[in-house]
C-alpha cells in the first residue's frame, strides 16, 4: 500500500520516515519529497508497504502523532486524476487572433522608419 506522508519537517530525510515506519512492518520504499531546483524537502513524501494490514496500522497509529517537532498527516496515497500524470501542460489555443469570428491569416506589414 501507498502512503501520503504530510506536514513534514524540513529536517525530515528518507531514512527518518523509514524508521518511524518500520515499527509497524517491513517498508519497501520511504521517500521525501524534494524541490528540483534547490534539493529541500517540500514537507510530504511517501512511504510503501507490501501489507495492507500493517500499512493501515501505521496510519492509525501514526496519524496526527509528532515526528521532528510536526503533527504528521498520515493516510493511504490516492493517485492523481489522469490528466496531471500525463506531464506537461495544455497548451490549447494558438495564439491571439482578435476581434470576431477569428480573422484568420491576415498579416500587418512592418514598416521600418531609417532616419
Amino acid at each position: 500500500m501507498d502512503i501520503y506522508v504530510g506536514n513534514l519537517a524540513y529536517s525530515t530525510n528518507d531514512e527518518s520516515l523509514r524508521v518511524a515506519f518500520s515499527a509497524y512492518g517491513e517498508v519497501a520504499a520511504a521517500r521525501v519529497v524534494t524541490d528540483r531546483m534547490t534539493g529541500r524537502s517540500k514537507g510530504f513524501g511517501f512511504v510503501e508497504m507490501p501489507d495492507r494490514t500493517q500499512a493501515q496500522a501505521a496510519i492509525d497509529a501514526l496519524n496526527g502523532t509528532d515526528l521532528e517537532g510536526r503533527a504528521l498527516r498520515v493516510n493511504e496515497s490516492q493517485p492523481k486524476p489522469r490528466e496531471e500524470r500525463r506531464g506537461g501542460g495544455g497548451g490549447g489555443g494558438g495564439g491571439f487572433r482578435g476581434g470576431r469570428g477569428g480573422g484568420g491569416g491576415e498579416r500587418r506589414e512592418r514598416r521600418e522608419t531609417r532616419w
